[in-house]
């Protein structure tokens, strides 16, 4: 691995120490790809010369934007990490650090394991990785969101099957009653009606969770979703909301059912344009391509690719801790009157189109996450 990075940083500097170049090799730039864990290597006046697709996906760049700039364009000139590598160009021996917090209203907050090593035999660079020490309770909490959604589901064919029954029962009986009791009477059958209505109503929301009509898939276009869900919501309920567009143009089409994924982000933009602030409440909507996501499916060997993902921030006060564990679970809410199916219900179409949805909360900056996978002539092709 040593000779590889070595390589990397020859073919970046090249003859003239401190001229980098762009592209490494195909053979040790599709290595280096492969590790799991962002790479870089950056020059001395910081400088970003190769970045691997770990590191696109941490820094929320793609490798063309990080290597045109430099390494203070994504962290604070007071970072943990630039003093480790001027100790690294100071002694000339590698450095590691544990538990070190990265944090940027970009990339927000991550705790990681830092290795800063000088490469050798060329001067004025070193690489860089870094491990998220989070990653396993992501991708654990990226399960229990599909938990939530299989519970979500059981429990409205239950409801639907074995309680809208009585309440119709219930409600032709009131009916009846309203005709034979005296008018001081009325008030009390009207109520019975009206509160059987309000949950005969509550009952039809659930069964969006129901799984026995399962929605025809086909390939679709994520940023004509989006654009109508934009004209949605600066037509209603995100008028005075300031709304960003960072695409990916090149994005191969989600194998999805279109009326679907409108639901989703239509449910996730309305959340943030009610977080947002009042007087400069902005919500950035982002696409990336990101390079070897692929999730195991339960009860099986395979892995399904989920290469889109399309991103929702907001600059709001962020979820509460407290409920963050549970964002997902049915009937939780941080607002005043809210059912709390919204979230539960995105969470379970995500999981029908074989992806997962995920968040970054902190105040000023919070960012729900969808991985979608391609269509599957596409992915074909692609692999």
């Amino acid at each position: 691995m040593d000779d590889a990075i070595k390589q990397v940083a020859e073919e970046a500097v090249g003859s003239e120490p401190d001229t980098l170049q762009r592209a490494p090799s195909v053979e040790t730039g599709a290595l280096l790809n492969a590790l799991p864990d962002p790479l870089l290597q950056v020059a001395r006046d910081a400088r970003i010369g190769f970045a691997n697709f770990a590191a696109e996906q941490f820094f929320d760049a793609s490798a063309a934007t990080l290597c045109s700039g430099r390494l203070h364009d994504y962290l604070p000139a007071d970072s943990p990490l630039f003093a480790l590598i001027e100790q690294v160009f100071a002694s000339g021996s590698g450095v590691s650090e544990y538990g070190v917090t990265l944090e940027t209203p970009r990339i927000g907050s991550h705790l990681v394991d830092l290795n800063v090593a000088l490469v050798s035999e060329i001067s004025n660079s070193v690489v860089i990785t870094l491990r998220a020490r989070a990653r396993a309770q992501a991708i654990d909490r990226l399960l229990l969101h599909r938990g939530a959604a299989r519970s979500v589901t059981a429990m409205a064919a239950l409801l639907a099957h074995e309680v809208k029954n009585p309440l119709s029962g219930i409600r032709g009986a009131a009916q009846l009653l309203d005709r034979s009791v005296g008018s001081e009477d009325r008030g009390l059958t009207r109520l019975i009606r009206d509160e059987t209505d309000r949950i005969c109503a509550l009952l039809d929301r659930m069964e969006v969770f129901d799984d026995l009509h399962p929605a025809q898939r086909e390939p679709v276009n994520i940023h004509q979703v989006l654009a109508h869900v934009r004209q949605i919501a600066e037509n209603g309920f995100a008028k005075q909301v300031k709304i960003v567009e960072r695409y990916d143009p090149s994005l191969p089409p989600v194998y999805g059912n279109r009326d679907q994924l409108i639901q989703v982000f239509l449910n996730l933009i309305k959340n943030a344009a009610e977080a947002v602030p009042g007087s400069d409440g902005e919500i950035v909507l982002s696409t990336a391509f990101r390079h070897g996501v692929r999730l195991a499916l339960p009860g099986g060997d395979s892995r399904v690719q989920l290469p889109i993902a399309v991103t929702v921030q907001d600059n709001g006060e962020g979820v509460p801790e407290d409920v963050r564990a549970h964002l997902f679970d049915p009937f939780v809410t941080t607002k005043a009157g809210g059912s709390g199916l919204g979230l539960a219900l995105v969470a379970k179409i995500v999981g029908d189109h074989g992806g997962v949805i995920e968040f970054d909360s902190a105040p000023r900056r919070t960012a729900f996450r969808v991985m979608l996978p391609i269509h599957r002539r596409q992915q074909e092709r692609e692999q």
